[in-house]
């Protein structure tokens, strides 16, 4: 069968270099955009910084559901599946104006630095609440490509006397890692998507500044298209290079 041409990507492209000669020759097109690239660091940042925490609680989550304590396991699952049911909207919300007071009356509470509800940044909140809720999706990613490894290779680690660390890291992560890196990828395009979600609280994203930039100049068209613009440039480009790397792995043996 031969090869299909990726069409899609060409009318992505199209649409997108229209977008472009439109910012480069516009007044207004290029005044928004200007405005609204200050919001791309915030929601990079946010991006980064949360994916790189939920990932270290995901593979902590994953480790300890394939413990051999039961009750390791059971709380292990019991957070992802309650995380799992919870829309991000709703858990971004509880953590802002819920579990950060809880924080701050705590840390008075057990008589460290007074500190206020106020001084625990909206940023740190959003960040606090993608990481909460993205740890249990990352943690089902990592479970899966932890459980990929045929258990003989386990015992024959442990036949030549390799601790459980020493396993782990020679033996089960280098080959789960095929597992794992696609769908991580995807977790990570998600999540640059689910990071608008922080302009509720307030956050200086690319939408909350779009929100900002139309309520003020009333050109919800115009802004609009950039915010989609921008948000497109950074996922279908995360998307192009994570196609990439599978191609990558797929050719390794």
């Amino acid at each position: 069968m031969a090869r299909e041409r990726p069409w899609w990507l060409w009318l992505a492209l199209a649409l997108g270099g229209l977008i472009l000669w439109r910012i480069v020759t516009d007044d207004l097109y290029l005044q928004i955009f200007q405005t609204l690239l200050r919001g791309v660091w915030i929601t990079m940042f946010v991006t980064v910084i949360s994916f790189a925490l939920a990932c270290l609680l995901g593979l902590g989550l994953a480790l300890a559901s394939l413990s051999t304590r039961i009750w390791v396991r059971q709380s292990a699952r019991f957070y992802v599946e309650v995380m799992r049911g919870l829309p991000i909207l709703v858990l971004l919300l509880y953590c802002a104006f819920v579990l950060a007071p809880a924080i701050v009356a705590f840390w008075n509470w057990i008589g460290l630095p007074e500190a206020r509800t106020r001084d625990f940044p909206l940023i740190w909140r959003a960040i606090l609440a993608l990481v909460l809720g993205y740890g249990a999706f990352i943690a089902e990613v990592f479970r899966a490509g932890l459980l990929s490894v045929e258990a003989g290779q386990i015992e024959a680690a442990k036949s030549l006397g390799l601790s459980p660390w020493q396993r782990f890291r020679f033996i089960v992560l280098p080959q789960a890692i095929k597992t794992i890196l696609p769908p991580l990828g995807n977790d990570f395009i998600a999540l640059v998507k689910d990071s608008s979600l922080v302009s509720v609280v307030g956050v200086l994203d690319i939408t909350q500044l779009g929100k900002v930039t139309a309520a003020g100049n009333f050109r919800y068209f115009e802004t609009y298209n950039v915010v989609a613009f921008l948000y497109l440039c950074l996922t279908m480009g995360l998307s192009l290079l994570l196609r990439r790397l599978e191609r990558r792995l797929s050719r390794r043996p």
